[in-house]
């Protein structure tokens, strides 16, 4: 009887190495998983985040030129041009970038996209805004 289990021990732990050895190849994978996941998420954050923001800069510093190019002209259609800076200057100085759970954040920058696209069109300007990895250009 000694000799039968021993051998249904020896049975029992190779049968359960295999089960032993996944769980533990499961919790190594998962581990290193988690850490190659975090290192990519950090990288892409920080990419798509340097992008937003020079575009949210490039709209502001455009803004904020303009206001101060207008500020002499009080005429009713400059009134007007000059409110629409002030609205899309107002819409930059209120969004989140600092806040990337913020859930609305993708839909407050199509507004501010939509906004400058406004100003463009009544300063009579074409743009034509791209960001490339290398830099980002505001062309007209």
């Amino acid at each position: 009887a000694g000799a039968e289990a021993v051998s249904s021990d020896m049975f029992d732990e190779i049968v359960m190495a295999d089960e032993r050895f996944h769980g533990e190849g499961y919790q190594e994978g998962y581990a290193e998983g988690s850490q190659v996941g975090v290192a990519e998420g950090r990288r892409y954050g920080l990419l798509h985040g340097a992008k937003m923001g020079s575009e949210i800069g490039c709209y502001l510093g455009f803004a904020l030129t303009w206001q101060c190019l207008l500020q002499e002209c009080t005429d009713e259609k400059n009134s007007k041009k000059r409110k629409a800076l002030d609205s899309l200057v107002g819409m930059i100085q209120k969004f989140p970038y600092e806040d990337p759970t913020y859930d609305k954040l993708q839909e407050d920058l199509e507004k501010i996209r939509g906004k400058f696209k406004q100003v463009c069109s009544m300063l009579n300007i074409q743009s034509d805004f791209r960001i490339s990895t290398e830099r980002s250009s505001l062309t007209f």
